[in-house]
C-alpha cells in the first residue's frame, strides 16, 4: 500500500466528534449511478464533482457511496428504513471490488469510533489503525455479524442496520472496512465516539445471523469497477 506524504509539522488528533453521513454525494437521488467518495470530505470532491464539508478524510478508489432506498425513491436493495437520523436516509459507504476500502484521516483521532452497518448473509470487520493506510499499530478491531431482518415497504433485502463502536487509547489515523465486495454497508461514520452520531445511547452488538443469500446490495445491474482499495496522490 503506498502512503501519504509525510508533513513538515504534527497537528494535534482532533477531539472535534465528527461523523460522515455519506449524504450528497451522489448527484442526484435516486440514483444508480454510484460515486466514488474519493475527496468528498477533505477538500475535494467525488467522482461525480460533488464536494462535502473538510473533514480532512479521504477515501481509497474503491469506496463508492450506495444509494438507499427511502419510501420517497427505490435505487438499491439497501435501505435503513426509516430508522435512525432522518437527515441520514440516503446513502451509504460500500465497495464493489476488493475485501476492504479504507479511509485516511491524516489529523488523527481519539478515545473511540462507531458507525452503522448492515450485511445480509456475510461477516464483516473494522479495523482501526494508528498509521494512514492501514499501516502501524492496530487499535482496534470490530467483528461485524450479519444482522439484516425485514423492513416493509422499503423493497430492500439489507435493511435495518445496526449500531457498533469501540472505544481506544492511542490516536487512529486509519480504518479499514472488510468484507464480501456487494455484500455489507456503513453509514454514519463517527470519530471521536463509540456511538453513531455521538449520542448517548448504547450500541447493540449484531448476535444473530440470517442465512439467506442469493442477493447482492445492489443486485445484478451494476458492473464490478475495477479499482484499487489504497489512497494515493500524483
Amino acid at each position: 500500500m503506498l502512503a501519504l506524504g509525510a508533513v513538515a509539522i504534527a497537528a494535534p488528533a482532533s477531539a472535534e466528534v465528527v461523523t460522515l453521513n455519506f449524504e450528497g454525494i451522489n448527484s442526484s437521488y435516486p440514483s444508480t449511478n454510484y460515486a466514488n467518495i474519493l475527496e468528498f470530505y477533505n477538500g475535494g470532491n467525488s467522482s461525480q464533482g460533488t464536494s462535502g464539508v473538510n473533514y480532512g478524510a479521504s477515501f481509497g478508489s474503491n469506496a463508492l457511496a450506495i444509494c438507499l432506498n427511502t419510501l420517497g425513491g427505490n435505487c438499491s436493495n439497501t435501505s435503513r428504513g426509516g430508522v435512525g437520523d432522518p437527515n441520514s436516509q440516503r446513502g451509504g459507504l460500500f465497495f464493489l471490488s476488493g475485501d476492504e476500502t479504507f479511509l485516511n484521516y491524516e489529523a488523527g483521532f481519539e478515545n473511540g469510533f462507531s458507525f452503522n452497518y448492515v450485511s445480509l448473509s456475510y461477516a464483516g470487520s473494522v479495523t482501526v489503525y494508528d498509521g494512514l493506510n492501514g499501516t502501524g499499530n492496530l487499535l482496534a478491531t470490530l467483528n461485524l455479524s450479519p444482522n439484516a431482518g425485514s423492513c416493509p415497504g422499503f423493497s430492500a433485502g439489507f435493511c435495518p442496520f445496526s449500531a457498533a463502536g469501540v472505544n481506544f487509547a492511542g490516536v487512529a489515523k486509519s480504518i479499514s472496512f472488510g468484507g464480501v465486495a456487494n455484500q455489507i454497508v456503513f453509514d454514519d461514520i463517527t470519530f471521536g465516539s463509540s456511538v453513531p452520531g455521538g449520542g448517548n445511547a448504547v450500541p447493540e452488538p449484531a448476535t444473530w445471523a440470517m442465512m439467506i443469500g442469493g442477493f447482492g446490495l445492489v443486485g445484478g445491474a451494476m458492473r464490478r469497477r475495477k479499482v484499487r482499495t489504497t489512497i494515493s496522490y500524483a
